[in-house]
């Protein structure tokens, strides 16, 4: 069924566009609104940040409706694409199963999973959500529907993983859930002085398979770079449940004078000084790895102009020089990074579009006002001379010469799509952007 055009925006409702919206409620109306358009981009929740998920005519895969197929005795679970992490979580949890790997949000579709490689606070030890993904249903731009894994059509399996939507629209999903013994968390929190600390925090720590710090965004000279590590374990008690609420909602946008140096620098400064040195507890499992799906529509705090995620990866051999560099070209501009968050990466993938390499990713948030834009720019250089790259579920302005550099496979990526029937039918804001065809 086609819905009128509207505008529609990613998480950080920066840009916007205006978009016919296909929501097909069986595999058949889907395969027929692909054929019947010229051009097209699946979606999910609309949970990535940018233009990844946008553009003149969208479909959404979440009407599509299936029952799931799940083997207790591997974990193995098949689903439709559309299914959300929350539904996942609801349904398995109490029953002692949970994600191998999630984000920061429970608020996403296993396609959108898969499209943009989600990785989440154990990449150290476990990669990123395609290396448990062991098969998917893609249809093509020509109207048929392929199965692809790794040991069939493989080009076509890396290439989706991470391929942001560009190859065909994800019906179904095979990956594996893993066992859990409990649904709580042990969380311990490490009160770290500077960056220096803090990257040497996390690889003495890295046998803990969840690990992530907060960054105080606004800390210079000898502080630069303090945190908050938190790391975490899976309890024992044997007790599951899966209950999330949202304490609060934002009902509408802020007004952005209501985010600026000083709130956040006294929120920054009253968070780091009130924990302590060495903290552990237990605590449920939505709470260690959602926090901020507690707040409905967090993304209102940065007005109505909306907001930019700045996440890049940097290899371990420029981590520190890198990091203090870019942390210092933050504060010298005086834009403020409103929320800063730091992990460890392991080993990258055979993707074409793989964001994960050896290294630390660091993620950003801005306002999204030219001065930001302007200051990203410089970013942007500062991170290819640092051998560094861009997450592009995250992007929404990152220049087509920069990714090209980041991502020096794309030409191999072109050539899957061609192969297969991609190019000239699925198409986004951000592919014509990065100079995609």
């Amino acid at each position: 069924m086609e819905s009128p055009e509207m505008q529609i925006y990613g998480w950080g409702r920066y840009p916007r566009v205006d978009a016919t919206i296909e929501s097909p409620s069986s595999v058949e109306d889907c395969v027929q609104i692909v054929l019947d358009h010229e051009s097209i981009i699946p979606r999910g929740l609309a949970r990535s940040y940018g233009d990844s998920s946008l553009g003149s005519c969208v479909l959404e895969t979440m009407a599509i409706k299936a029952s799931h197929d799940f083997e207790e005795a591997t974990g193995i679970l098949r689903c439709p694409a559309g299914t959300t992490f929350d539904e996942i979580l609801q349904l398995y949890v109490p029953r002692g199963w949970f994600l191998p790997v999630t984000p920061g949000t429970r608020f996403i579709t296993v396609g959108g999973a898969i499209a943009s490689d989600v990785h989440g606070k154990n990449h150290h030890i476990d990669g990123a959500f395609s290396h448990h993904v062991t098969e998917i249903d893609l249809l093509l731009g020509n109207g048929t529907i392929v199965k692809a894994s790794r040991s069939l059509r493989s080009d076509l399996f890396w290439a989706t993983c991470g391929g942001m939507g560009l190859t065909g629209v994800i019906l179904f999903a095979k990956f594996k859930l893993i066992p859990i013994p409990s649904s709580s968390m042990i969380q311990t929190t490490l009160k770290l002085p500077d960056l220096e600390s803090t990257l040497k925090a996390f690889e003495e720590q890295s046998d803990s398979r969840y690990s992530v710090a907060w960054i105080d965004s606004l800390a210079t000279g000898k502080n630069l770079g303090r945190s908050l590590m938190m790391l975490g374990s899976h309890a024992t008690d044997k007790v599951f449940s899966y209950k999330h609420k949202q304490i609060l909602t934002i009902p509408f946008d802020l007004p952005s004078v209501i985010l600026n140096n000083f709130t956040v620098g006294m929120f920054n400064s009253l968070h780091y000084q009130r924990a302590r040195a060495i903290d552990t507890r237990i605590i449920p499992l939505e709470q260690f790895f959602y926090p901020l799906d507690s707040i409905g529509n967090w993304n209102r705090l940065y007005g109505k102009q909306g907001l930019l995620q700045y996440q890049f990866v940097i290899p371990k051999r420029t981590g520190l020089e890198g990091i203090t560099s870019i942390l210092s070209a933050i504060a010298e501009s005086g834009v403020t990074s409103f929320l800063a968050v730091l992990k460890l990466f392991g080993q990258g993938n055979d993707q074409y579009l793989s964001f994960p390499v050896e290294g630390y990713t660091l993620a950003l948030d801005f306002k999204a006002i030219p001065s930001s834009l302007s200051l990203l720019r410089k970013l942007d250089d500062m991170l290819v001379d640092l051998g560094g790259k861009i997450y592009l579920a995250k992007d929404a302005r990152m220049p087509e010469s920069v990714f090209k550099i980041g991502y020096p496979n794309w030409q191999k990526f072109e050539d899957v799509r061609q192969r297969y029937h991609a190019i000239g039918k699925f198409s986004s804001l951000q592919s014509r952007r990065l100079g995609l065809l």
